[in-house]
């Protein structure tokens, strides 16, 4: 049975764990700087900037959903999912979707106006995850960013 949970600063260390295969999976693992310390301030400091939840499996962390809010000058406090995570010997097993709809529930909860994120465009079982649950996808906009 999976079990969604609120992260906790003890967690962290399996949250990055989740990360670093993210990251390899998207091809991106020498660009990760983060670290499991930057984290813990991060997300458990004087000012938190972002908030995660946990999917359990025989008390194994397995998944997770990590969070923050932002504001739109147009649609107010919205919520921006920064990663939808399943390990991969469990995707399709139903975490996925319970994670996806407890940040929902979360975003509902705390007054959000709706949800963001982003999803490559060549990861076609997130794609179709997306799709499946009624995302809208827009491929209007450009994402920018520029590293400090």
């Amino acid at each position: 049975m999976i079990e969604i949970r609120k992260g906790t600063k003890n967690d962290l260390p399996r949250l990055f764990e989740l990360v670093m295969e993210l990251a390899v999976f998207e091809n991106g693992q020498d660009e990760v700087t983060n670290s499991v310390r930057e984290m813990e301030k991060d997300g458990f400091g004087e000012r938190p900037i972002f908030e995660f939840i946990v999917a359990e499996e025989d008390a194994t962390i397995i998944g997770a959903s990590i969070y923050y809010y932002r504001y739109s000058t147009w649609k107010g406090k919205r919520m921006y999912l920064e990663d939808l995570i399943v390990t991969e010997s469990k995707r399709g097993a139903g975490a996925g979707k319970l994670l996806f709809d407890e940040t929902i529930k979360i975003g509902k909860e705390t007054n959000c106006t709706g949800m963001m994120w982003q999803v490559l465009d060549w990861n076609e079982p997130a794609i179709n995850f997306y799709k499946k649950n009624n995302a809208d996808l827009d491929g209007e906009w450009i994402n920018c960013h520029l590293q400090f």
